[in-house]
């Protein structure tokens, strides 16, 4: 299995997993198991649906679509991974199958890899898996087969409690981000943040900044010439950048009302 940690931003990281890497037959005996199956049709039932101009079908669709454009980034990329099934897990203990998560070295230490797979993998973001999927169902329940289904983050819990995972540093990826719109030093960016963290714990963590931008997402599809990755990366993008501006918003906004309640106490 050939996982993917793209960091979107200095605090977040996309994952993303490739289907249909294999060396083997077996390897892919997790494309027939029957959720991946009836998600798979889902989405296919979905993409022929988003081709009529009107109707009921073209409704739910655009519904559908602005409920999913609502989905943290970090939950598609979840939907990435394939289940986690009984014999997935015998073949992964034994040896059976490979896993390894490829990361830019220029960014991210080897160790940041680990800690961020731990949090993909824990019962916080299964919880929020499942809340989001039994909502989505309830909610709609024709477009539920092309929803998440809650079991990509329990495959990454198992690959890490059992460690049953490799980290490889990509060339091509560190080419990418180098190459990437924005031009960030990303060296310095982990260096300082890491200097403020180990100095002193009361301060205040650097702002976070974009690594990519929308236009980049095709630049790392290309880097790892998986074309379908690069709506996932605009995706992130997006949503960060959203995030990153209404939260400057709320600081700006309580940093003025802060100034005034100091004006009011100098006037007494």
């Amino acid at each position: 299995m050939r996982l993917f940690l793209l960091p979107i931003s200095t605090r977040r990281s996309l994952i993303y997993c490739q289907k249909g890497i294999a060396s083997s037959p077996r390897q892919l005996t997790w494309l027939n198991n029957p959720v991946e199956k009836a998600t798979t049709r889902g989405s296919e039932t979905w993409l022929e649906w988003e081709k009529y101009k009107e109707g009921w079908r073209k409704k739910v669709t655009v519904y559908g679509n602005k409920l999913f454009q609502r989905l943290p980034f970090e939950e598609w990329g979840l939907k990435s991974v394939p289940p986690l099934t009984a014999k997935r897990k015998e073949e992964g203990l034994q040896g059976k199958i490979k896993s390894h998560v490829e990361y830019p070295k220029s960014l991210l230490r080897q160790e940041a890899v680990r800690e961020a797979l731990q949090k993909y993998g824990s019962n916080e973001r299964q919880n929020y898996h499942r809340k989001w999927f039994w909502g989505s169902v309830i909610g709609m329940p024709l477009s539920a087969p092309a929803a998440l289904v809650p079991v990509g983050s329990e495959h990454i819990e198992f690959l890490v409690k059992n460690n049953l995972f490799e980290t490889r540093p990509s060339s091509a990826l560190d080419t990418a981000y180098a190459e990437s719109s924005i031009g960030v030093s990303l060296g310095n960016l982990q260096q300082d943040l890491n200097d403020s963290q180990q100095a002193d714990s009361t301060l205040k963590m650097p702002a976070e900044q974009m690594l990519l931008s929308e236009a980049d997402g095709i630049l790392i599809a290309d880097s790892l010439q998986i074309p379908e990755l690069a709506p996932e990366v605009e995706r992130a993008v997006w949503q960060i950048e959203r995030e990153i501006k209404i939260q400057k918003g709320h600081d700006e906004k309580m940093s003025k009302l802060d100034s005034l309640e100091q004006d009011k106490k100098r006037n007494r």
